[in-house]
């Protein structure tokens, strides 16, 4: 099993003892020992994913690394954030994840929010299984916890990743103006219902609706 961990925190360095996980092409930095390396079409598993991808506009090609040693990978000097995966699933935008291990099983997910935020379509990334998955951030993430009765409500472009039971939806930023001057501010904003957990960078993408 491939261990991972941090070096410092925009550094994933991923123990390999004969093991495989896929990352984001280029993303690999240095290794140790003996390391191989193969680009994956696509980004999701099998031809759907790779078909989905194609029509969505969705730009995201990974690698399969495989060897003995320790991989370190990186991603524009963004902060890194490890997420152990139980059986869960994982949404992530596709930008934003580093690396997964290869027990872990991607593809994607109609969403209809995706496309708001980075103007990639109406999909996102769905990682499932057991295993590791490093997702990246632009400053550190927070992780805010949604529950029954306490909707959490994130701006398109902060928004990184989720996991657990949620619902999204859309909801117009309307009325902020009267506090921030007419024309400014957050257009529209996702609304997460139910039980999970859902990851938050402290900078903000430009969306599709405007500045952020």
């Amino acid at each position: 099993m491939a261990q991972f961990r941090l070096q410092g925190s925009k550094t994933l360095a991923v123990d390999m003892t004969g093991d495989l996980v896929k990352a984001k092409n280029g993303s690999m930095v240095a290794y140790t020992g003996q390391m191989n390396f193969k680009k994956l079409s696509g980004g999701g598993d099998g031809i759907r994913g790779m078909v989905t991808r194609r029509l969505t506009g969705e730009q995201m090609t990974v690698m399969e690394v495989k060897g003995q040693g320790t991989c370190y990978f990186a991603d524009r000097a963004t902060e890194i954030n490890l997420v152990r995966l139980n059986g869960e699933t994982l949404y992530v935008e596709s930008d934003n994840l580093l690396c997964t291990e290869g027990t872990l099983k991607t593809g994607t997910s109609f969403t209809g929010l995706n496309g708001v935020s980075s103007g990639n379509g109406l999909f996102t990334t769905k990682v499932e299984g057991h295993g590791w998955a490093a997702v990246t951030s632009k400053g550190p993430a927070i992780i805010l916890r949604v529950s029954q009765g306490m909707p959490l409500r994130v701006d398109p472009g902060a928004y990184v990743a989720h996991t657990g039971n949620l619902n999204r939806s859309i909801k117009s930023g309307a009325g902020w103006s009267t506090f921030i001057g007419e024309g400014g501010g957050e257009a529209v904003q996702v609304e997460f219902t139910g039980e999970g957990l859902v990851y938050v960078q402290p900078s903000e993408k430009l969306t599709v609706g405007g500045d952020v």
